[in-house]
């Protein structure tokens, strides 16, 4: 199939075979439908992916994104619909979990500078005399990754390479250095890109380009491809049309309630003897006013993470002097980190970063308990409770069912394990399916179900967001925005680090450990004005640009609090502005619904404290917002 909507007139230097490769369309697809046992995954979707497209697909765990990239690949049929690949077209595709042949490392990759180049900026080189089935997932996937890009290290060139490349959540297991070099590598491919990909960062760069980028959305049976114009993000063209989409329709079924409730009211007021036929609309017109609003698509509500947790006291855990070695035969210990002095303190926020293999899951496991430190000394407070989510979600029993995993072995499971699954949007079928039928991004919310039922104060996450889709993700930093106890969480996610964590614990290299305010936001900041590049080679984010009107004089000392602090105190401030407003409308429930008026006097009062209380933190925010401003 070829394209004729494009120009591509690339000069008399370009060969035959060239300029056939930039017209090509790799894939067309039309009215394509698969369902599965319980549900329609997609129904009626026409897509075209040509050279030099970006393709994001969305859509909330268990939509069907990595089905449809199977589609895409032609690994996998359709149930009815039409699937065309372009005349030659070469595709490829990076599984959510790869399986590797069997070998080392090194004869997988091969050799060559490419190779090299790509493999140190991965940081797979060190597994090169590993042997592939040795692999943990992480590795596997990282060495699948680089044999896909030393393949294409042409790509470029429109006679080599693929056409199409394929990448199921490219970005798990990378650490941020890498996550960059990944990006900037993929933005200068000329071949089509299609993602699925939870890196909010990832999927708006890559899907702004000069060239056609779209978002293909699948949700809840439907799906809406969203084209963006020239230059713009295709992640927000996005975002704005779901958004409109989701008023529309409510809209729609208020209207249809309205219609129903008029009908209903017709109905009853009609003679009392009636036909089969008006009885089956009443009883239509019955269920629309009084059962639930119909199904919308997208997740009508966050997910409700309101469980308990236990009183924490003033002291959370200190690490004191800390280290952690692993022995080598016939060798010196290696030193993972070193010199570690650390206090977490009731509320703290700490986000842990450094390059794969520096210790972030060594440090969590120590905080946790799970592992002793070679050095040092650790002081966990008496009313720590820890509700560890690390990241084996492939630990779970694949042949137990959902409801079991969170009921435990000693017990059989209640109303209380309903409800709590409920909440993390665990409906009455997925309770009973057994783990290996859930999808990666199930088993991790079903991780966190089992972590949170224990009633936690400290929170520890082990790359939480892997596998996660974006209403997750969001919903869950909207949790943690409120969790009372304390965090620490190790992520490559820069939104979500940027959202949840006031302060970084950095982990150097030469296994040194230092705390920097700011988040993860000040951390970059602070890296770019060092001037310091990754193990990649790329260069740093530029410094800021000198003023023209007039060059080389620095700006003023900033006076009064620093960035960072003001922007952990306009966090705090909106977190107590939400709990204050919450308070305020609870209190006009009480007084609505109150008769006595000794009890309507103390609850007015109480109201007007509130409400005082409220206005008070709105000023202080608008203060804190003007603060901010550069």
């Amino acid at each position: 199939i070829e394209s004729d909507a494009r120009d591509n007139d690339q000069g008399p230097t370009d060969s035959p075979m060239a300029a056939y490769r930039r017209t090509l369309i790799c894939v067309d697809v039309s009215g394509v439908h698969l369902a599965q046992p319980d549900k329609v995954l997609f129904d009626d979707l026409d897509v075209t992916i040509s050279r030099g497209d970006r393709v994001a697909v969305v859509g909330v765990n268990g939509s069907g994104k990595t089905t449809l990239l199977r589609i895409l690949t032609g690994s996998l049929e359709p149930d009815r619909g039409t699937v065309r690949f372009g005349r030659g077209a070469r595709i490829t595709m990076l599984e959510q979990d790869p399986v590797l042949p069997p070998g080392t490392v090194e004869e997988y990759l091969g050799d060559g500078w490419e190779v090299a180049a790509v493999a140190t900026s991965l940081g797979v080189q060190p597994l090169f005399g590993r042997r592939t089935d040795e692999l943990s997932g992480g590795q596997a996937k990282r060495v699948a990754l680089a044999k896909m890009l030393a393949d294409n290290a042409g790509s470029g060139d429109a006679e080599n390479g693929h056409d199409m490349i394929v990448l199921d959540e490219p970005t798990n297991h990378l650490d941020l250095e890498a996550i960059e070099w990944l990006e900037a590598r993929l933005v200068s491919m000329s071949a089509a890109l299609v993602l699925v990909t939870h890196d909010r960062h990832a999927l708006d760069r890559l899907t702004t380009q000069v060239g056609p980028s779209k978002v293909v959305e699948l949700d809840h049976g439907r799906s809406f491809v969203h084209q963006a114009a020239a230059g713009s993000s295709a992640y927000a063209t996005y975002l704005d049309a779901r958004a409109e989409r989701v008023e529309r329709e409510e809209q729609e079924e208020s209207t249809r309630k309205i219609l129903a409730r008029k009908e209903l009211a017709w109905l009853r007021r009609g003679a009392p003897a009636r036909t089969a036929k008006p009885k089956a609309r009443l009883r239509t017109a019955n269920e629309i006013v009084a059962g639930g609003p119909r199904d919308l698509g997208v997740r009508a509500n966050d997910l409700e993470l309101g469980v308990g947790t236990a009183r924490l006291g003033n002291q959370v855990v200190e690490l004191i002097d800390v280290g952690q070695q692993f022995e080598n035969v016939g060798a010196e210990p290696t030193t993972i980190f070193q010199g570690v002095d650390l206090v977490i303190e009731p509320g703290a926020r700490l986000a842990v970063v450094g390059p794969n293999g520096s210790g972030k899951t060594t440090l969590l496991d120590i905080i946790a308990g799970r592992r002793e430190p070679a050095l040092g000394e650790i002081r966990t407070g008496k009313t720590v409770v820890v509700g560890y989510a690390d990241q084996h979600s492939a630990s779970l029993d694949p042949d137990m069912t959902v409801r079991k995993m969170v009921a435990g072995p000693l017990r059989e499971p209640d109303h209380e394990d309903k409800a709590l699954l409920e909440k993390f949007w665990f409906d009455a079928t997925a309770q009973y399916a057994p783990v290996r039928m859930l999808s990666g991004g199930e088993k991790r919310r079903l991780q966190m179900v089992m972590v949170l039922a224990r009633q936690p104060n400290l929170l520890l996450l082990d790359e939480p967001t892997n596998d996660l889709d974006l209403d997750t993700l969001r919903s869950l930093e909207e949790f943690l925005d409120d969790w009372p106890g304390a965090l620490v969480v190790a992520s490559h996610d820069r939104a979500f680090l940027d959202r949840v964590a006031d302060h970084v614990l950095a982990i150097e290299p030469g296994g040194s450990m230092r705390r920097v305010p700011g988040g993860v936001r000040g951390w970059l900041e602070e890296r770019a004005a060092s001037g310091g590049a990754g193990r990649s080679g790329a260069p740093s984010a530029p410094k800021p640009k000198k003023s023209a009107g007039n060059p080389g004089k620095p700006k003023a000392a900033r006076t009064g609090p620093s960035a960072s602090t003001i922007g952990r105190r306009l966090r705090e401030t909106e977190q107590a502005m939400v709990k204050a407003q919450r308070r305020v409308d609870s209190l006009h429930e009480e007084l609505a619904a109150a008769t006595d008026h000794a009890v309507l006097a103390d609850r007015g009062a109480v109201l007007a404290e509130a409400q005082s209380e409220l206005s008070e933190l709105e000023v202080t925010w608008i203060e804190l917002a003007e603060q901010a401003e550069p």
